[in-house]
């Protein structure tokens, strides 16, 4: 592989933003990891369509490397073997997208203790598996980048389902200290989406007939990570949404939904 050739690692990689920012990033000169849990290689079916291996031929057909890892990141072990993986396959990660989510709906106190502890192990434990075995090895590179995924539900405690709240405002007061732990080596941002972007896990939680006419394609967001790829090192700790990027000119206009 080619010294200047650019790695990216992106959770959630088998449909929806994940899936698209695996499919830019390749067209932007990335090799690609695309990691979740739906994997074909697990040979159970999955409640939503999408795979890594899929997201990994959509890579590979823009021209770049694609690695498919079936990959929980609630789960530590899996998330070192992860990296170990990446840096001894690949050498390098110059990107790291912690893009992975779940919104359990319903009320935290109406719900099961396990339910909340499940948002917590996805939303921030496994951002944060992910930046430890990741992050610390981009830090002796000295030019890396991590962008997070937040929601506008994170400013939101009345949206009704308080362990995606919770958890995403944990997520960015998260970046906000890892980027003080790794100035001036490692620039950590979050895009706190704010519109409503359709994917299909977005789309399975509405009820039928549901206007999706006003939801934006997932493309916004690969202009968003793509820009804060190319910002100064020094550029970090911002929590930055889609609409204040759209004014920078970092993010097209308004974009319906490309199927």
């Amino acid at each position: 592989m080619p010294a200047q050739t650019r790695v990216a690692v992106v959770t959630g990689a088998s449909r929806g933003i994940g899936k698209a920012l695996c499919r830019d990033l390749a067209a932007a000169g990335y090799d690609v990891v695309c990691a979740a849990r739906s994997s074909s290689a697990k040979g159970t079916p999955a409640r939503l369509p999408g795979t890594v291996e899929e997201t990994a031929s959509e890579v590979e057909a823009r021209g770049r490397r694609a690695m498919a890892v079936a990959l929980d990141v609630r789960g530590e072990p899996a998330v070192a073997e992860l990296a170990d993986r990446v840096y001894r396959e690949w050498g390098r990660c110059d990107l790291l997208v912690n893009n992975a989510a779940i919104a359990p709906p319903g009320r935290a106190l109406d719900d099961s203790t396990a339910r909340f502890r499940l948002a917590v192990d996805v939303n921030l434990n496994g951002p944060f598996y992910l930046c430890y075995h990741l992050g610390r090895r981009m830090r002796e590179a000295g030019d890396g980048r991590i962008v997070n995924i937040s929601s506008a539900v994170a400013q939101l405690p009345a949206f009704g389902r308080t362990s995606y709240t919770v958890t995403k405002r944990g997520l960015e007061a998260l970046g906000e200290s890892l980027a003080c732990e790794l100035a001036g080596r490692v620039a950590v941002n979050c895009i706190r989406l704010e519109l409503p972007v359709w994917t299909e896990g977005f789309e399975a939680t509405l009820p039928e007939g549901a206007d999706t006419s006003s939801f934006e394609d997932p493309v916004i967001m690969s202009d968003a990570v793509l820009w804060l790829t190319r910002q100064p090192l020094d550029y970090t700790g911002q929590i930055l949404t889609i609409g204040e990027l759209r004014e920078r000119g970092a993010v097209r206009p308004r974009t319906p939904v490309m199927r």
